[in-house]
């Protein structure tokens, strides 16, 4: 049985990417096959991909969703949008210095007022006098992750998001896909690399570092995910043919596996609070697309029992020795299941 302290390493400061690179598609990426590691560029994905593997994409769209403010008291407040419940109501994080109770006024970027309504575990309903997504767009900043140190600008504003992006609602980037240009992408369908879409709006939570050394104690975040029909019949498609199901990010790998707990890949919508650990049984995916996960967190679980744990280990330490650039800007892992290597 893992522990918390088995995901634990030793990160060099510099190694953490701050600011994108001048090209997406300039990325390196690590390549790990088994316990094989090979120094590659991102674009020899063209290369490592063949016709009629599937490429399944989140196309979440990253929200404005930081704001600064004043309650009708005089308090300042900082407000992080976690989840858009409906086109007047949303769940966020409150930064002030006395919690808001029910019908406390909040004025936001000194342009409109919300109000705060229950709280829900660690986040409190905010109501809005106006379409949520419209004034988050026109008044927001976006939320750069806690390890970014500058405050987000033009660049970032359009390098944050994948150029794919469409669904408005996450608070972080599903950072895998920020190295593909339409570009790479269309040289891919050209090769006969098939696409599909699903949507899982990235919550604050992905950043939140696990607190207790058993893991079975740690409480998932909960994160909202769709998966439309038509990708079912890809992936269907692809596994009947015995192609490669290539998840683009974790967060494409957790909704898939998410809606796939009876066994097969189902269409629909729902939460999932879904904790892969070493040991799971992946029932979709069977390559993976993925950037390199802050020590001790959620996602370095995932990666280790997908690729297995000490291959992911024995990655790590080469990507630190290589100064391959780290988190949300860095570069980037193409990743087999285990279970190819070890049937």
């Amino acid at each position: 049985m893992y522990k918390l302290s088995d995901f634990d390493f030793n990160l060099p400061p510099e190694r953490i990417a701050q600011f994108p690179l001048s090209e997406r598609s300039a990325s390196r990426l690590l390549h790990l096959d088994g316990d094989r590691i090979t120094d590659r560029s991102f674009t020899d994905i063209v290369d490592l991909l063949e016709p009629g593997d599937l490429l399944v994409m989140n196309n979440t769209r990253v929200l404005k969703a930081r704001f600064f403010g004043v309650k009708d008291t005089g308090g300042q407040v900082e407000v992080l949008i976690e989840r858009v419940l409906d086109t007047r109501t949303v769940l966020a994080q409150v930064r002030a210095s006395k919690s808001p109770k029910p019908g406390t006024k909040i004025r936001l970027a000194d342009a409109f007022w919300v109000t705060a309504g229950e709280r829900a575990g660690e986040f409190f309903t905010l109501r809005f006098e106006a379409d949520v997504f419209e004034l988050i767009e026109q008044y927001g900043r976006l939320p750069l992750p806690p390890y970014i140190e500058h405050a987000a600008d033009q660049v970032d504003e359009q390098r944050y998001q994948t150029v794919y992006s469409k669904e408005p609602g996450a608070v972080a980037a599903p950072t895998a896909g920020l190295h593909f240009t339409e570009e790479l992408l269309a040289r891919l369908r050209a090769k006969g690399v098939n696409t599909a879409e699903v949507t899982l709006h990235v919550g604050a939570g992905t950043f939140q570092p696990v607190r207790v050394e058993d893991l079975t104690q740690h409480q998932m975040h909960t994160e909202w995910y769709t998966i439309p029909q038509a990708t079912v019949d890809a992936v269907r498609t692809a596994k009947a043919a015995g192609k490669a199901v290539v998840a683009v990010g974790t967060t494409s790998l957790r909704a898939l596996e998410s809606a796939s707990q009876s066994g097969q890949l189902e269409a629909g919508s729902a939460d999932t609070a879904l904790f892969i650990t070493p040991g799971y049984q992946f029932r979709t995916v069977t390559r993976l697309i993925t950037n390199f996960h802050l020590p001790k967190s959620t996602l370095l679980m995932l990666v280790s029992a997908f690729a297995g744990y000490a291959e992911i280990r024995q990655a790590y330490a080469h990507a630190i020795a290589h100064e391959y650039r780290f988190f949300s800007y860095g570069d980037a892992m193409l990743l087999t299941t285990k279970e190819i290597y070890h049937a």
